[in-house]
Order: C-alpha cells, then structure tokens, then sequence
C-alpha cells in the first residue's frame, strides 16, 4: 500500500514537473513573441515616416542688371541693361528614407542615428524687359549665367530670412513625433545625441537640423 502511494506520488511529482516545464516555455515564447511584434511595428512606424517631407514657398523680386564694355581708354562706353523680373518656387525637402537610426531591443531602446540635412531646390521663372544692348555689347550667355547666378544667391538670402525653413523643420518634427508617440504608447524609450526625446519641445531643442 506504502509503494503504490509512493509511486502516485512519484508520478504526481513529474507531471507537475512537465506542466511547469511546458507553462515556462510557453510563457517564453509568448514573450519573445511579444518582443519580436513590438520592434516589427516599430519598424513599420518608421517606414511609414520614412518618406519625403516637402515643404513649398514662393519668392518674387526685380532686379536691374546692367553691364558697360569702355574702349579706347575709356573714353567710348557701350552700356546694355535690362529689367528682371523673377518668379521662384522653392522647395525645402528632408528625404526621410536617408534616415539612420538602431533598435535596441534588450533596452527596448531607438537611436536615431542621423537625420539628413534638408535640400533647397530653387526654380527660377526669369522674364527680361526694357532690353537695351549694342552691337558692341550685346547680351550673352555669359550675362545670362552671371544674371541666374545672382537671382539664386539673392534668393538664398531670402529663404533665410522667411519662415520656410522653420515650416520646413515644423513639418519634419512632426513626422518624427510619431515615432516618439509610439515608443511612448509602447514603453519604449527614444533618444537622440546621447539625450532622451520625451516630447516635441526636446526634438526642437536637442535635434541638430
């Protein structure tokens, strides 16, 4: 009778041994699981951010461009000017798919590795009037290629002083911010420069564009 309630017992004890055994490695699994779909959605997050971000803006000015050839000693001049009237649109893009960044799945940690400087694309739409020129001056592509050169670089001036950078910047914040709302939402955590993004505010602070 001792023996038969041993060996219950006994087998008692190795089917409750197997149970655990099988509970712990299903509870394994489930968590590494839940590892593997919380840094996959990550990833889709990222992709879906990962796109061109574009920002447009439209510039006017008129400039006057004149240019004098003197001969014989100066004494003779030939003088061709022109008015010219610019339209430009001008693009400021971040090319999110240049984006480098490192998931960190033991820390349960994203590293945004670098962010792409932005690309400013100008289109100039350049119109000439009250041409005057000379047989002896007349216009050339070489006046032409100093006229376009001087419309960018005036433009560059005012890209600078206009709010298209910043809406640019803006725009590109706001994209990262998804990022950040979904580490959050996940209890992940997100950084930057060696410093933890916690909201918008620090993206402008920290995030060196």
């Amino acid at each position: 009778m001792q023996n038969l309630v041993k060996r219950i017992i006994g087998v008692g004890v190795i089917v409750l041994i197997i149970v655990l055994a099988f509970r712990y490695c299903e509870f394994k699994k489930d968590d590494d699981s839940t590892i593997d779909y919380n840094t996959n959605l990550i990833q889709q997050q990222i992709l879906n951010v990962g796109k061109l971000v574009v920002t447009e803006g439209h510039f006017s000015e008129v400039i006057t461009y004149k240019n004098q050839q003197k001969y014989l000693m100066d004494m003779v001049s030939f003088e061709k000017k022109a008015l010219v009237v610019v339209n430009a649109n001008v693009t400021v893009a971040y090319d999110l798919h240049k984006m480098k960044y490192d998931i960190d799945e033991k820390n349960k940690t994203i590293t945004i590795l670098n962010i792409p400087k932005e690309e400013i694309t100008i289109n100039p739409d350049i119109q000439f009037y009250d041409v005057e020129q000379s047989k002896l001056n007349p216009f050339t592509g070489d006046d032409y290629n100093k006229i376009n050169k001087s419309v960018k670089a005036n433009l560059a001036k005012k890209i600078e002083k206009s709010t298209l950078k910043t809406n640019a910047q803006n725009r590109l914040i706001s994209e990262l911010s998804k990022i950040l709302i979904l580490t959050n939402s996940m209890g992940w955590k997100l950084q930057y420069e060696g410093k933890t993004i916690e909201s918008d505010k620090d993206f402008n602070e920290d995030l060196k564009l």
